[in-house]
C-alpha cells in the first residue's frame, strides 16, 4: 500500500514538474545567432556589453536561444559590423551607429550628437521622447533593427601629444575621432580619422595621428595612451552620452519566436544599465591613476569650445537643408533637447553645481 502510494505521488510530482517548467523551454526551438562587436575583447566594458546580452538571453530562455559573441575582426572587422547585419552575414551585431555616418549622417543620431544629450537624457529621448520610432524608421532602410545596449556616459576629449591653447593649435591636427564630431572638427582645421579601438595604440606611438580619443579613463588606461601622449583633455563634447546599439538583421527578427524577442530587448536594456554603471564605477580610481602617472589633465579652452559648439549646430543645419532623413530627426531632436536642458538645469544641475562645490571645501 504504501509503495503504491508512493509512486502515484512520485507521478503527480513529475507531471508538476513538468508543468512547471518555463513554457518558453518547452515550445520554442533552439536557436543560435552570431553577434558581431566593434569592439576588441580588453575593453571588458563596452565588450562586455553583448556578453551580457547572451548570457540573460540564454538564462531566459533555458539555454534554447543561444548568442555567440566576436570580438571586432574575429569576423569582421569593427567598423564593418552594420555591413554585416544588413546583408546576413551575422545575426546580429553591437556597435556605435556613429560609425556608419560615411553612408548617412543620421546614424550618430541614434549614438550621440556633438553638444547633445548626457547618457539619461539620450536614453530618455530614444525610450520615451519619440527617438526610437524615428530612429526604427530610418534604419529599416538598411534592413536593420536598432536596440539601446549601453551606454558610456559623457567621454574625455582624449589625449594630446601638444597643448591646445587657442583654436589655430587644431589646424593640421590629425585627431583619431569617431563619427560626426570628426566633420564637424575639420570645420576648425582637424583632419579627422577614423580607427577602431584596437588599432588606435599604434597609430599614435607611431606618430601617424597626433591625438586620439577613445571614450574615458578605464579604457584609456587599459589602451595604454598616457604612454605615448601626455595631455589628456576634458570633456569629450561630442559624446555627452554614447548609446550603444545591438542591431539585428530585419529578417532573422521577424523569424525569431515572440518570447525570444522578449528576451533580447530585456537583455538589451540590461546592457544599457550595467555598461554607465560599471563605468561610473571605474572611472574615477582610474583618472587617479592616470594623473599620478604624469597624465597633464586640461581642459579645453573656452574658445575652442566655443567655436566647436558654433560648428557643430552650423553642420547640423547645412545637412539637414539636403538630407531629408537627418531633418527628419533633427527637428525633434531639438525640440526635446531645449525641453531637457531645461529640467535638468532646475533640478540636476543646480544639486550638481552646490554639492560638488561644497564636497570640495569640506575636504
Amino acid at each position: 500500500m504504501k509503495r503504491r502510494s508512493f509512486l502515484t505521488s512520485a507521478g503527480i510530482g513529475a507531471a508538476a514538474a513538468t508543468v512547471a517548467a518555463p513554457a518558453v523551454a518547452q515550445s520554442n526551438p533552439e536557436i543560435r545567432w552570431r553577434l558581431a562587436s566593434s569592439f576588441p575583447k580588453t575593453l571588458d566594458t563596452i565588450y562586455g556589453g553583448a556578453e551580457i546580452i547572451a548570457k540573460r538571453v540564454a538564462a531566459i530562455t533555458d539555454g534554447k536561444f543561444q548568442i555567440r559573441v566576436f570580438a571586432a575582426g574575429e569576423i569582421v572587422p569593427g567598423l564593418q559590423v552594420l555591413d554585416a547585419v544588413q546583408n546576413g552575414t551575422v545575426e546580429c551585431g553591437h556597435t556605435a551607429s556613429y560609425y556608419y555616418v560615411g553612408k548617412d549622417p543620421t546614424f550618430s543620431f541614434d549614438a550621440t550628437m556633438p553638444f547633445g544629450f548626457n547618457a539619461r537624457q539620450q536614453n530618455a529621448w530614444i525610450q520615451q521622447g519619440g527617438g526610437m520610432e524615428l530612429l526604427r524608421e530610418f534604419f529599416k532602410g538598411y534592413n536593420v533593427l536598432n536596440f539601446p545596449a549601453g551606454n558610456t556616459g559623457t567621454q574625455m576629449g582624449g589625449w594630446f601629444r601638444k597643448e591646445i591653447k587657442t583654436v589655430a593649435d587644431l589646424s593640421g591636427l590629425k585627431f583619431r575621432v569617431s563619427g560626426f564630431a570628426g566633420q564637424v572638427l575639420s570645420k576648425l582645421g582637424v583632419v579627422p580619422q577614423q580607427i577602431a579601438g584596437g588599432d588606435i595604440y599604434p597609430a599614435l606611438e607611431k606618430g601617424t595621428i597626433d591625438a586620439a580619443e577613445w571614450i574615458g579613463p578605464y579604457d584609456d588606461e587599459k589602451l595604454g595612451f598616457n604612454k605615448v601622449a601626455k595631455y589628456y583633455y576634458y570633456p569629450g563634447w561630442w559624446e555627452g552620452g554614447l548609446n550603444v546599439s545591438a542591431l539585428v538583421n530585419q529578417q532573422q527578427w521577424e523569424q525569431l519566436p515572440k518570447p525570444y524577442q522578449a528576451a533580447f530587448e530585456a537583455a538589451c536594456h540590461e546592457a544599457t544599465v550595467m555598461m554607465n554603471a560599471k563605468y561610473d564605477a571605474e572611472n574615477p580610481a582610474a583618472l587617479r591613476r592616470l594623473v599620478a602617472s604624469g597624465a597633464q589633465l586640461r581642459p579645453f579652452p573656452r574658445d575652442v569650445m566655443e567655436a566647436s559648439y558654433k560648428a557643430s549646430f552650423e553642420l547640423c543645419d547645412e545637412i539637414a537643408k539636403t538630407n531629408a532623413k537627418f531633418a527628419k530627426i533633427y527637428e525633434p531632436w531639438k525640440k526635446f533637447r531645449e525641453e531637457a536642458y531645461l529640467w535638468f538645469r532646475v533640478g540636476e544641475n543646480s544639486f550638481e553645481n552646490f554639492v560638488y562645490s561644497a564636497s570640495q571645501k569640506r575636504g
